[in-house]
């Protein structure tokens, strides 16, 4: 729903009408009359070209003082632009307005995303090129590294170790639980390391 066309009435003086000279939609908007002084009548009406294209909620009105009325006006526009009068009317014709409306062609606005249709085929990898799985990377393991650094069983010791001297250390049942299963653990992996 595009913005209201916005009417003021009463602002400088009684059956005073100010409004845009002119209004651009292409959907349903709605007529917003706010009147600044007393009570008044209002009579809206659309020319004939404008009403091949936008039909009125009814076409006479009465906005109480310090009020807004709001008056719909259905759309079904055209494949060309149309451009027609509004005319404003109070004071029983003593004050009239015109306002130039334009109802433009819809325009379905896309909120989609363009897609390469590449990317909807599948992707075959060289099997030289894929990754080892985690059990390939952890059987490809010796118990010494191949590249000079420290022994896996080194490794396995200096935490069996840690764990000792910390479950030593500690008071607390809980961490003395946790340092036990964290030994166990070590210990499971390095007979399953010096077995292969």
């Amino acid at each position: 729903m595009s913005s209201a066309l916005t009417v003021d009435l009463n602002r400088d003086r009684l059956h005073d009408v100010a409004a845009p000279k002119t209004y651009t939609t292409d959907e349903a908007f709605y007529v917003a009359l706010e009147n600044h002084g007393e009570a008044v009548h209002i009579h809206l009406h659309l020319d004939d070209t404008l009403s091949t294209v936008a039909q009125l909620a009814g076409g006479n009105h009465y906005v109480d003082a310090g009020s807004t009325e709001t008056v719909r006006v259905d759309v079904d526009p055209d494949d060309e632009p149309v451009t027609g009068k509004l005319k404003i009317v109070t004071g029983y014709g003593a004050e009239t307005t015109y306002v130039d409306v334009t109802i433009e062609p819809f325009e379905e606005k896309n909120h989609g995303v363009d897609v390469d249709e590449e990317l909807g085929k599948p992707q075959r990898r060289d099997p030289a090129e894929r990754e080892p799985s985690l059990s390939e990377q952890f059987a490809g393991m010796s118990s010494t590294s191949s590249d000079g650094g420290v022994p896996v069983v080194a490794i396995g010791g200096l935490l069996l170790l840690l764990a000792l001297v910390v479950g030593l250390l500690v008071d607390n049942a809980v961490i003395l639980l946790g340092v036990g299963v964290v030994i166990g653990g070590v210990l499971v992996a390095l007979a399953l390391q010096t077995r292969s």
